[in-house]
């Protein structure tokens, strides 16, 4: 070009001088070099070394059950008295919410806990009084049982010492037996003598007196004899009618403590039956005022105003704790799932929190937060996701104090380090991450491998 302007200007004789303004005609070109350098640098990055990842959302929550947001229901059915906070306070364990006054019938009672424990005290007045009776009971059957064991002994030495008169009795019966029989002897003797006129009448009429003698003394002492039988036959008559008269006593006796104690079971059931109720009272009472069950702020009121009916289960309030430590949610997709691990190492951005990220490069990101893969539920959730809990990684850097419970959060669940290029290649291909597990050595050290 410059050859070219030259031979203008001297075959014309006239300066040319703008077109050293518009073409640099006396600079060189370096095309080929920036082209080259391009090339190299292109080729250079290819080989930098670039971190897989699955990139998901989620949302803040906790790590315990006990610290999520919560439901406070009703347990009893009633009509709201009065509200003793408003949404958005902040309230104590143990703070008062609203206070119900119950609607059923038989709760209206103003001193229904009072005339049940009085019915609670008359049952077990009675209680004792069938305990006492059954005390008593088993006393007299003692008593009943010493006095026929006394009486049986008494009468047991009557029939002994009658038993010995009898003995007496029949010694003295036999030997009448031997006087009578000797007078009959004699009497006959004496007839046939009389007969005979060996002895007079008078002597006759005097053998006659001592054998009649004879025949009544027998007659008396066997009829002795027979009244000492018949009066130990009486004797053990009666001793059987004694024991029979006390046996039926003692068997009417245990009657009553048996019926005793059957009132008195019936009775103790009765008794735990109205201390069950007396308690469930009690208790009822108790749940009139919706109590926090832990400290937090109060949202989403579901009742409003004063006399609203509520059933029981339903949700009135809603209290979010104050204190809780925190994790995140993360969903991802069932083709992702085995590429998780726990104890897997993930990068975290929040919602309102400035950040710069280079997902495949996480150390040279700004504003991110790690984490680590505590939980991976086996069951899909209703977004057809599989639900990662992710907890604070304490090595590194904390996270924000100021979170909230449902803050939205992108994650970037970091896998094996590959070359851009092979990346590229993947990516392009449309194949998955490489498939790996993790290896844990010693405490703290962890290999990934293919």
């Amino acid at each position: 070009m410059k050859t070219l302007l030259e031979k203008i200007e001297k075959e014309t004789g006239k300066n040319y001088s703008a077109f050293e303004s518009i073409y640099s005609v006396n600079i060189e070109r370096r095309i080929k070099n920036i082209f080259i350098g391009l090339l190299s640098g292109g080729l250079i990055i290819l080989f930098i070394p670039w971190t897989q990842n699955i990139n998901t959302t989620g949302i803040v929550t906790t790590q315990f059950q006990d610290q999520r947001p919560q439901q406070i229901n009703s347990i009893i059915p009633g009509k709201i008295v009065k509200w003793w906070v408003k949404e958005g306070d902040y309230v104590k364990k143990g703070d008062t919410i609203v206070e119900l006054a119950d609607i059923k019938d038989d709760y209206l009672d103003p001193q229904l806990i009072e005339r049940t424990q009085d019915q609670l005290d008359a049952k077990k007045q009675k209680v004792d009084f069938y305990a006492s009776k059954i005390v008593n009971s088993r006393s007299q059957i003692t008593a009943l049982e010493e006095g026929y064991r006394l009486k049986e002994l008494s009468i047991k030495n009557k029939i002994q010492q009658l038993e010995r008169k009898i003995l007496i009795d029949s010694a003295d019966l036999t030997a009448a037996k031997i006087d009578l029989e000797i007078g009959t002897s004699q009497i006959n003797r004496a007839g046939k003598m009389l007969n005979d006129g060996i002895i007079s009448l008078v002597d006759y009429e005097k053998r006659t007196q001592t054998f009649n003698k004879a025949k009544a003394s027998f007659q008396e002492k066997q009829q002795k004899f027979l009244n000492s039988k018949q009066d130990i036959f009486i004797t053990k008559v009666e001793l059987n009618g004694i024991k029979q008269e006390y046996a039926d006593k003692i068997f009417k006796l245990k009657g009553e403590i048996d019926n005793a104690n059957s009132e008195r079971s019936t009775v103790i059931a009765d008794v735990a039956k109205n201390e069950n109720q007396l308690s469930n009272y009690k208790i009822r009472g108790s749940q009139k005022w919706l109590i926090a069950p832990q400290t937090g702020q109060i949202i989403k009121a579901k009742k409003a105003g004063i006399n609203e009916i509520v059933k029981d289960g339903e949700m009135i309030v809603e209290i979010v704790p104050s204190s809780f430590l925190y994790a995140v949610e993360l969903f991802v997709k069932p083709m992702d799932l085995a590429l998780l691990n726990k104890g897997q190492d993930v990068r975290l951005q929040f919602d309102g929190y400035p950040a710069i990220v280079f997902s495949g490069w996480p150390n040279t990101s700004y504003g991110t937060f790690a984490g680590k893969i505590s939980a991976i539920e086996s069951n899909r959730n209703d977004n057809g996701k599989f639900r990662v809990l992710i907890i604070p990684d304490t090595a590194t850097k904390h996270w924000p104090t100021n979170l909230k419970i449902g803050t939205g959060v992108q994650g970037f669940a970091l896998l094996n380090d590959v070359p851009i290029w092979y990346e590229l290649w993947r990516q392009l291909n449309g194949f998955p991450p490489d498939f790996y597990t993790i290896e844990k050595k010693g405490k703290d050290n962890k290999t990934y491998e293919k």
